[in-house]
């Protein structure tokens, strides 16, 4: 594929001077070998748009299917604008796709309405209907100005792009250098389109122009740089007796637009009509433009495309009755030298015709409207309203504020921005934009006219007012005085109550429910009982009868010590919604109500879609809620190095995007972790910055669960008596504090500590609280600790023993591993002091095991000890202790020796961690040594493990 100049305005001929070039984009995007992806990038007129156009054509001529679209600058913020211009022609291929990937496009589109579904539900719909549209073909997706694709559909694309390779499909796109943010940029594998070389400049610019004269030349060239559509536009604006001498022309965009600017006006105003609506209508959809054209002034048809084609300024593509102009720049041009009336004009017409699409209809009226105006501004909430049920959060905010705009002063005007603001702060994590936002919705109505929005988003502004991170390794900047807990709460508090009158505590204003919502949240923050009684007080308000989730946050994350179990009926239902639930606002509102239920794994695998929507743009607060439930839940579970890899992402996301005050629950993660592992200095302080942070802004939960991370770090280190003041702290001794959450969680570290501080009385009146508040009920950890608090506390050796083996019992106990892992040590301690040996070395042996593999390092030596303790001694090698070992126990015990995790022995081996774990038990018995330590000198010398392929 070499030749002349081609390309550059798609006239179908090679290309000069791109042969790598085009060799480097076949090869990545794989067309017919399995798919690829890839992204241009260069300056305005390099040839990326010719490069798109060669690399469609020769992938026509071998066979594959080839789907086209163009960003448009002009409806950039018209949510899934893009996505529906490259779907539009497939529709009928819906009909394939399963029902819920079927429906998600549907609503997205615009053609059905519905709840909103997620990104992830979307990307996956997306890149289904493609292989579909396909069938078993190759298929070639074709985008050009990538950096005007709306970002809803970029989102998505930045997904397809990474998934096609093995599918078929080859995605290639183009975008202006430094024109997309560093989030899109990074989702797409990159390719820098460079300039022409000089050869190449040389013979393109003597191949179309070979009259002109040598210094011209010579100018032409160097002012060119390269540029394949400057060399090609440039020289017919040069007078033919110009000499090298003339002055150096305008920056080289501006100057082309200029070129074209003027070739656009010697056409028919017809034309340059017509040519205006297609630049403004951005589809090319030939139907739309016939229908617009009758409504212009004037009243023309299709025919006047004709001087447009002969000029070379577009491409009419029959098949899909659509237009396509041969460079952004041309589109640009247009709209850069028409009159502002005319560009007004045209979006009216263009409004005109697309009435039976009101989310587009109603923004080209928007852009056709000077003057304030209600009805237009209505048409905008409205079309603002559709594309939040659609999902896009972003492109409703950015409608929204243009409703605003378009508004008379006055309330509607005040609401509408609150309502921006309130998308801001709660969805898309455009905190700065959000307060600016409030600032103008406060100066656009009378004093002391507030909305529920705007009420809810200055609450999460006030709560989110500060960063958290000092000195905390991984934090960021300065702990400082900003948000406050209090002040949220009365700020919301009176929002509700004031505005009484128009919501009447209706159960299916949706205002009034997002507002309670972030209620509960502040409330959960301050933990006092004090705060829940208005979100109480409203809920017994709401008719005909409170959603569910908020039932359930009422029971569970206020004090779920105590009204905690009564909502496992009710959290059935909604975790089981959860499945073909889409919507990220249900997804992590129920993992909320589900967390000190302990039943977060049911959530975990829509917290995980929300998480990879996230990644992928998606709404920036849920994407740290899911996070938060996924780190919490790794934590109980023993994912501890997962737990931490989370929390780290989070935090950078807290930062990046202003959400501050959630950034301590990440702190607590690593906290906890690091101080279960030993690493107790770091833990400590890392503890210590929250529990400062949190007494400047009044929000103790905060604090408590910072203390938590304190007492396990100072058990681990053998200082009871400060992890019985960190858990004291939390709620004191024989009570369980009314509207503290967390006291659930620190309930067995204070019994623990309070017995081996000389502190039994208080342990025992803290195990009779436990029992009194019907802990056993809330979830099986808790019915497992719950006993074995009740056995620590006993001064009865086989009473204890009976305890402790109940609480082992407890179906699903062994689920929570660290805990599990510490009520056997404690166990296994009980039955060494009265003797039973052989029972007490398979409880500490099996804990020894979990430990080890959590890198428990504390407790590792605990246990050890203990199994030395029970006789068991160090043995000096000798490779006979090794014949009784069966095959496989014999490689488990040296790819153990050699270092190797137990996880990352049950990956090698094809088997459970867990299966290791109580192998290598097994093994130190045999070996009569007590830990993985002692293994390379029972076998001896043990080669390094192989590497794995790959």
């Amino acid at each position: 594929m070499g030749g002349v100049e081609a390309g550059v305005l798609g006239d179908g001929g090679p290309l000069v001077g791109r042969d790598g070039d085009l060799r480097l984009v076949r090869e990545r995007l794989g067309i017919g070998a399995g798919g690829g992806a890839l992204l241009l990038v260069g300056q305005a007129g390099v040839g990326k748009s010719a490069v798109l156009d060669a690399v469609a054509t020769a992938a026509l001529a071998d066979g594959a299917r080839v789907f086209r679209a163009s960003g448009v600058e002009f409806e950039a913020d018209c949510g899934y604008s893009g996505l529906n211009q490259i779907l539009f022609p497939h529709l009928s291929a819906l009909e394939q796709l399963d029902a819920a990937l079927r429906d998600a496009l549907r609503v997205v589109l615009g053609f059905d309405s519905g709840p909103p579904p997620g990104q992830l539900l979307v990307s996956n719909a997306v890149l289904r209907l493609l292989q579909t549209v396909a069938g078993g073909q190759p298929l070639l997706l074709v985008v050009d100005d990538l950096h005007w694709v709306d970002p809803a559909s970029t989102a998505v694309l930045g997904f397809v792009a990474r998934r096609v390779t093995g599918l078929g499909v080859g995605f290639v796109a183009a975008a202006r250098s430094g024109e997309l943010g560093p989030r899109e940029a990074a989702a797409f594998p990159t390719y820098e389109l460079p300039p022409l070389d000089d050869e190449s400049a040389a013979r393109l610019l003597a191949d179309r122009f070979p009259g002109l004269g040598r210094g011209v030349r010579r100018r032409l060239l160097a002012e060119a740089g390269g540029n394949p559509l400057a060399l090609l536009e440039l020289p017919p604006a040069v007078p033919a007796a110009a000499s090298a001498d003339c002055p150096v022309v305008p920056a080289l965009s501006r100057r082309l637009e200029t070129l074209f600017g003027a070739r656009i006006a010697r056409l028919p105003a017809a034309s340059r009509q017509l040519l205006l609506l297609a630049a403004l209508e951005g589809t090319g959809d030939l139907a739309v433009l016939q229908a617009a054209a009758r409504r212009a002034e004037g009243s023309y048809g299709l025919d006047a495309l004709g001087p447009v084609e002969r000029d070379r300024l577009v491409d009419i593509e029959e098949g899909l009755q659509r237009l396509r102009f041969r460079h952004p720049l041309i589109r640009s041009a247009v709209v850069t030298h028409a009159l502002s009336g005319e560009r007004r004009a045209a979006h009216a017409a263009l409004a005109q015709a697309l009435a039976d699409r009101p989310e587009r209809g109603a923004w080209h009226l928007g852009e056709a409207t000077l003057e304030p105006d209600e009805e237009v501004a209505a048409l905008l909430e409205h079309a603002a309203g559709l594309t939040l049920r659609r999902g896009d959060a972003a492109g409703a905010m950015r409608t929204l504020i243009r409703a605003a705009d378009l508004s008379p002063e006055g309330p509607n005007r005040r609401r509408r921005l609150a309502e921006a603001a309130y998308l801001g702060a709660e969805s898309t994590g455009e905190l700065t934009s959000a307060r600016q936002l409030l600032d103008d919705a406060r100066q656009a109505g009378p004093e002391g006219e507030d909305s529920l929005h705007s009420a809810t988003a200055s609450a999460l502004l006030v709560l989110n007012g500060d960063a958290l991170g000092g000195d905390v390794p991984g934090g960021g900047g300065d702990v400082g005085g900003g948000g406050d807990v209090g002040a949220a709460h009365r700020l919301l508090t009176t929002a509700i109550e004031s505005a009484a009158g128009a919501h009447r505590y209706r159960a299916d204003d949706k205002a009034l429910v997002d507002a309670l919502h972030v209620l509960a949240v502040i409330c959960f923050f301050g933990a006092h009982p004090d705060l829940w009684r208005s979100y109480d007080r409203a809920l017994e308000r709401l008719t005909p009868e409170p959603p569910a989730i908020l039932t359930v946050l009422g029971r569970t994350f206020a004090d779920p010590a105590r009204t905690g179990a009564a909502a496992h009926g009710q959290l059935d239902a909604l975790t089981a919604s959860l499945g073909e639930e889409a919507d990220p606002v249900l997804i992590t509102r129920v993992g909320t109500g589900a967390l000190y239920l302990d039943r977060l794994g049911e959530v975990r695998e829509a917290a995980w879609q929300v998480v990879r929507a996230g990644r992928e743009g998606g709404p920036a607060r849920r994407h740290l809620s899911s996070l938060i439930h996924l780190c919490l839940e790794d934590y109980l579970t023993g994912r501890w190095d997962e737990a931490l890899h989370l929390a780290g992402e989070a935090l950078r996301a807290c930062e990046e995007h202003g959400y501050r005050a959630f950034a301590w629950y990440f702190l607590f993660i690593r906290s906890i972790v690091l101080g279960a592992r030993g690493h107790t200095e770091e833990s400590l302080a890392t503890a210590g910055h929250v529990i400062d942070w949190a007494a400047r802004h009044g929000a103790p939960c905060a604090a408590h669960y910072a203390h938590h991370a304190a007492a396990v770090a100072a058990l681990g280190s053998g200082d009871f008596a400060l992890a019985y003041r960190h858990a004291d702290a939390v709620s004191p001794a024989g009570t369980l504090a009314s509207h503290v959450p967390h006291a659930l969680w620190v309930a067995a570290h204070l019994v623990e500590a309070g017995v081996r501080c000389d502190r039994r009385e208080e342990a025992a009146a803290h195990v009779r609280a436990m029992r009194e508040a019907g802990l056993g009920a809330v979830s099986s950890r808790h019915a497992m600790l719950l006993e074995a608090s009740a056995a620590l506390c006993s001064d009865d050796d086989q009473e204890a023993l009976r305890l402790f083996a109940l609480a082992l019992d407890t179906p699903g106990g062994d689920r929570w591993r660290f805990d599990h892992a510490r009520v056997r040590l404690a166990y296994g301690e009980r039955l060494r002091r009265v003797r039973s040996t052989t029972e007490a070395r398979d409880h500490l042996g099996a804990a020894l095991a979990t430990f080890e593999d959590l890198g428990a390092r504390p407790w590792v030596e605990r246990a050890r000890n203990e199994l030395q303790a029970t006789g068991l001694s160090r043995p000096g090698p000798d490779a006979s202790n090794t014949r009784g070992l069966s095959a496989q126990k014999l490689e488990i015990a040296r790819l153990a020796a050699s270092g190797l995790t137990n996880k990352q022995i049950a990956d090698r081996l094809f088997i459970s961690h867990r299966t290791v774990g109580a192998h290598l038990y097994q093994i130190y018995e045999k070996l009569g040594i007590t830990s993985r330590t002692m293994l390379r000198d029972a076998l001896g010398p043990v080669p390094e493990p192989p590497q794995r392929a790959g």
